[in-house]
């Protein structure tokens, strides 16, 4: 195995570490939903409107980093 093919390994690696984040992001608007919820029963379709959106924009960052890591692994290999 020659360097460069150890590189893009890392680099898909770093590439795939993006969903970790993702994860601990989603969780996050997860549980401040619940609280506002909570807090304010009324507006529950609103704040769900919000988290979702919020979550799809969230799971877009997830799907780019495993596009880049696929792409890295058959193209550069």
């Amino acid at each position: 195995m020659d360097i460069g093919r150890g590189l893009v390994a890392i680099a898909a690696a770093i590439a795939v570490f993006t969903g970790f984040s993702t994860g601990f992001g989603e969780g996050n608007v997860g549980s401040k939903a619940v609280e506002a919820v909570g807090k304010n029963p009324e507006a529950v379709n609103q704040i769900r409107t919000i988290m979702i959106l919020g979550d799809a924009i969230s799971e877009t960052c997830a799907i780019y980093g495993l596009l880049i890591a696929i792409i890295l692994i058959f193209v550069f290999s």
